[in-house]
């Protein structure tokens, strides 16, 4: 057993580093109305994550960033109530400017475009509903439907009643799912391709008291792990990452006759590994990485790492949350790899860039941008390449520009 707080040293900060431009969203600080869409560049010379541009024309809560796929626009999501949502167009320089905004329900957390970019589902946690917009050939956003839901589940404090969380699109594209934290499902809606509509499909119902939060699809290839493999090629799964329990469930997909999607649990692992889960651990991010070799997870409220203090003349070790990876093999069934340090406190959120060589944490607590080296092969999280310190409000989103 791992002690509760680990000791890491990291090691001086690679000598060698990159040029990249990353686009961070946060939460507007205490003397502050209105919160940011901020961009960073790193510095080839010192390491450091230099701001070079700031735009607050999101709202207040700006709480989730959405990329074109040519990362030459991004939709901004602000969490106010009501809430809004904001095109913006990113220059080369990774400054961004407003196109257009669209009022839209209250406590929106989550965008996903699906039918080739011309529609836009929106997950709302507070009040708890999916919403749907058409993108308009002059970038704009039209409102075109609206679920609201009243469920709950077992716990007394976070699921009183529905906390839907995130939009995710299946990789067929004809599938949006949403985790609901409060009620203990995943709704699933299938997408007409003439009109944008949803329609609802049975859901995926999680374990009483998970509390599901994000989730991502993954597709098992030749060559993707053995495990137990059952001979079919391209099966599809599908791996919750849950708020409540910290666990990662995987699920087989099944795609059947009447439209639905089915859902089969084969895994059950805890988002600390080998570690014994500590009391208030809230987990929150989980992606796949770009070669599809790796799954990882970030988890927040409970620090099992101490870290080198940046400053040279202080010698107190910063408190850090951690990031979790995992391999999937072939029957969906998760392998341990490690727990890396995520660079400071509550990594609500974190990307990787494309080929998979770092990846960039934003840790809301602390106000702590944090890109790390990742080795491909293994999958294992090492030195730190970069990072920004001490921006203000609660960072949300980080995104990837350039690298």
């Amino acid at each position: 057993m791992l002690p509760r707080t680990l000791l890491l040293n990291l090691g001086p900060i690679l000598s060698t580093t990159h040029a990249f431009t990353l686009l961070v969203s946060s939460y507007n600080a205490p003397n502050d109305t209105l919160g940011s869409v901020q961009t960073l560049v790193g510095d080839d010379c010192t390491g450091d994550l230099n701001l070079t541009s700031s735009n607050q024309e999101c709202g207040a809560l700006p709480s989730w960033l959405e990329l074109s796929a040519d990362r030459s626009t991004v939709t901004c999501v602000n969490e106010a109530d009501p809430g809004s949502l904001t095109l913006f167009n990113i220059n080369d320089s990774g400054e961004v400017k407003k196109i257009s905004n669209t009022s839209a329900l209250g406590g929106p957390v989550s965008a996903a475009y699906y039918n080739n970019g011309t529609g836009l589902a929106i997950a709302h946690f507070t009040p708890p509903s999916i919403s749907t917009f058409n993108l308009l050939p002059n970038s704009t956003l039209q409102p075109l439907q609206t679920f609201t839901f009243n469920l709950s589940s077992i716990d007394p404090e976070r699921q009183t009643t529905s906390h839907v969380h995130q939009a995710l699109l299946d990789p067929s594209g004809q599938y949006l799912l949403f985790p609901d934290l409060g009620a203990d499902r995943v709704h699933v809606y299938c997408v007409d391709s003439t009109t944008n509509k949803l329609e609802e499909k049975q859901p995926l119902l999680s374990k009483q008291g998970y509390g599901p939060r994000h989730a991502v699809f993954w597709t098992a290839k030749e060559g993707y792990g053995a495990g137990n493999a059952t001979g079919e090629e391209n099966k599809v799964y599908l791996f919750v990452v849950h708020e409540l329990s910290n666990k990662i469930v995987s699920y087989s997909v099944t795609y059947t006759p009447t439209g639905d999607l089915a859902f089969e649990e084969v895994d059950e692992v805890s988002t600390f590994g080998n570690q014994t889960t500590p009391p208030k651990a809230a987990a929150a991010e989980i992606v796949i990485s770009p070669d599809e070799s790796f799954l990882l997870a970030s988890n927040r409220l409970a620090p099992i790492f101490s870290l080198p203090n940046p400053d040279a003349n202080n010698s107190t070790l910063l408190p850090s949350d951690s990031l979790v990876t995992f391999k999937p093999a072939r029957d969906g069934k998760l392998e341990f790899v490690n727990l890396a340090p995520s660079g400071g406190l509550t990594p609500r959120h974190f990307s990787l860039n494309k080929d998979g060589t770092m990846v960039a944490v934003a840790n809301q607590l602390d106000g702590t941008v944090v890109v790390y080296a990742r080795d491909v092969e293994t999958g294992v999280i090492g030195e730190e390449v970069a990072a920004a310190r001490g921006l203000l409000g609660g960072l949300t989103n980080v995104q990837w520009l350039k690298e």
